[in-house]
């Protein structure tokens, strides 16, 4: 039977990760130094492509918008989360839970979008080089990052009219550390069949359609250099679609682990979620930076600029202590 029904709620109660009391302050330090990693290392990456204009190209720009995405993504959980830890008070409102959910979904498709863009993006590098700046450019790179972010409102704004219609009982404890759609439909007394159906139908196909188009590009880029094999041809091949595959494969990993391939939440869930809301958007600036010459250069550049200013004004300084 299902508990007793109350059609009005003013607020949840997040369970929050499995942590033991004694480890809260241990937690909470961690997981403030990630998520001052993921804002601060994806506001470098934005800051570089912006101020250097060798990376002003479809690939960084489409990776500029990612970096926005990663660090609106642990903002939407992260500080809530941090939040309840050092309060020890569980409670979210209706409307701050109804917009968190909001917000996660449209950051989370949106991610979802830019890595098949991206994807694309690679297989016309790769595959049609010298197309590439006809068929890239600027009219259709702006074309396909708006059109990421019309869908990603359009998708999460259905889910969650859905879901407001719904009345919850009175159990309003989300064994989650944020409010996740699957975890508050498991707490509503009306018939959910309807919010079922339109994610296995709608949201599937939503997610599946860039899946598609990431594996769809990567065994055409793989069959390209596979047709003509070299050692050359490979690394470069790794160097331009390596982290880039890296991303997609950590991604959509933990993805299917918490919502295809789980059939009850528990604590490994939990920490699934953890991996794509806290863990990748945190790697995200470290994998594309770390094997890419362009963002190094750029960053050495920069450190040089900041150098250049600092030893100007210490030199200002000097000749008007002087005078």
């Amino acid at each position: 039977m299902r508990p007793e029904n109350q059609s009005s709620v003013s607020e949840f109660l997040l369970l929050g990760l499995p942590i033991r009391p004694g480890q809260q302050d241990v937690f909470f330090s961690l997981f403030l130094g990630m998520y001052l990693t993921t804002v601060l290392g994806n506001l470098l990456i934005i800051l570089l492509i912006r101020l250097d204009s060798r990376l002003h190209t479809p690939m960084y720009f489409f990776l500029s918008h990612l970096a926005f995405s990663d660090i609106s993504l642990s903002s939407v959980t992260v500080p809530k989360m941090l939040m309840n830890m050092q309060t020890w008070r569980q409670s979210i409102s209706y409307v701050g839970c109804i917009s968190q959910l909001y917000f996660f979904i449209l950051f989370g498709s949106l991610d979802n979008f830019l890595l098949a863009v991206m994807a694309y993006d690679r297989y016309v590098a790769i595959c049609l080089p010298l197309h590439y700046t006809t068929i890239m450019q600027e009219g259709l790179c702006m074309l396909l990052v708006c059109g990421s972010w019309m869908v990603a409102s359009f998708h999460a704004l259905f889910h969650t009219l859905l879901l407001v219609r719904l009345s919850f009982c009175a159990d309003i404890t989300i064994t989650h550390f944020f409010c996740d759609l699957t975890a508050l439909l498991k707490l509503s007394c009306s018939d959910i069949s309807l919010n079922m159906l339109v994610i296995f139908l709608e949201g599937g196909f939503l997610y599946l359609l860039p899946l598609g188009i990431v594996f769809g590009s990567y065994i055409r880029i793989g069959t390209i250099i596979l047709r003509v094999p070299s050692t050359k041809r490979l690394i470069k091949a790794f160097s331009t679609c390596g982290s880039h595959l890296f991303v997609v494969s950590l991604y959509y990993g933990t993805l299917a682990s918490v919502y295809f391939f789980s059939s009850s939440w528990d604590s490994k869930d939990i920490i699934a979620s953890v991996m794509y809301t806290v863990v990748t958007p945190m790697l995200n600036p470290f994998i594309y930076s770390l094997r890419n010459r362009d963002i190094k250069q750029a960053l050495e550049m920069c450190d040089c600029r900041v150098k250049f200013l600092s030893g100007n004004h210490e030199i200002l300084l000097l000749q008007s202590g002087a005078q």
